[in-house]
């Protein structure tokens, strides 16, 4: 199928062209000119994103599989490729240019923030998009509007691979010990999955997981995105329990009031996660989590079932 694409340039003419339609549309309705103004000193992030010809991202740095740091010191991680893919269809970045670090550096600027950080830069403007494995709530889109999920994570079980355990059934009246990562519901976290788990918490993921390591724990609890990425990373010595509990859902953020710049995010998003675009969405997943994803059904839309 012939798939045109416009290039970089036109797609500057064709929202400056959209915003001057905008503009004559508001004035043939009879409308008061400084409307027409207020429109034009307010122009969607989509067009100041183009027309700056760079998106500015605010992502993390320390949290494997999702934005962290390679051995050179180069932000890498799922939500950076997901950064990455968005810049693809703001910029019509090749596969070449993609791959190339140098080439897509130069139309993405990363903002390393903390998490408390990503509502305040997005609303400030310091960001023009978070990227950083934001778990939806409602309280949180009293403040920002949150893009379509990109992501489904929960609570699962790590074990070593050579565990006789599978997972919470077979774990659960075995009188386990079970480490994870120490927050004010880590207890009643463990417990939702293992009733009778006697839990043991850490100051930081790395040193639940360095419990299991050295035998202190029967397994650890822990995000499955995580679970999956150090599984696939060393599956000689992890394997990830065969459920999950406590789904939570992640989505990009964006400043509230921008209806354009939050349609053309969902449109890319959902052309990655179900449609024209999908290899790439499924290269990330697989490359950061370990799992193979299936190519979305033909037919009847698999997001309305």
């Amino acid at each position: 199928m012939d798939q045109p694409q416009r290039t970089f340039t036109n797609r500057r003419t064709l929202l400056r062209g959209g915003a001057a339609l905008s503009g004559a549309a508001v004035a043939v309705a009879g409308l008061a000119p400084n409307a027409v103004l207020a429109q034009d000193a307010a122009p969607s992030r989509l067009t100041q994103v183009i027309e700056r010809g760079r998106l500015i991202v605010g992502t993390g740095a320390t949290n494997p599989p999702w934005h962290y740091e390679d051995a050179d010191g180069q932000l890498i991680g799922f939500d950076i490729e997901m950064a990455k893919l968005l810049a693809r269809g703001l910029f019509s970045l090749t596969d070449e240019q993609l791959a190339n670090r140098e080439e897509w550096s130069q139309y993405l600027e990363f903002v390393v923030e903390a998490a408390d950080a990503r509502i305040p830069n997005l609303l400030s403007d310091r960001i023009d998009i978070v990227c950083q494995f934001m778990t939806i709530t409602p309280a949180r889109a009293l403040e920002v509007e949150f893009t379509i999920p990109y992501y489904r994570e929960a609570v699962t079980l790590l074990f070593l691979a050579d565990s006789p355990y599978t997972g919470t059934e077979d774990i659960t009246g075995q009188g386990a010990t079970i480490a994870i990562l120490e927050n004010p519901t880590a207890v009643s976290m463990v417990q939702n999955g293992v009733a009778d788990a006697e839990v043991s918490t850490f100051d930081s993921v790395a040193n639940s997981v360095l419990a299991l390591d050295s035998g202190r724990v029967d397994a650890t609890a822990i995000d499955l995105s995580t679970g999956q990425h150090l599984a696939a990373q060393d599956p000689g010595k992890y394997k990830v329990g065969v459920d999950s509990w406590q789904p939570q859902t992640y989505a990009f953020a964006v400043k509230p009031g921008d209806q354009r710049w939050l349609n053309w995010v969902n449109t890319a998003l959902h052309e990655y996660l179900a449609g024209l675009d999908f290899s790439y969405y499924q290269t990330a997943f697989a490359d950061n989590f370990g799992v193979e994803l299936e190519p979305p059904p033909a037919g009847f839309p698999i997001e309305y079932r």
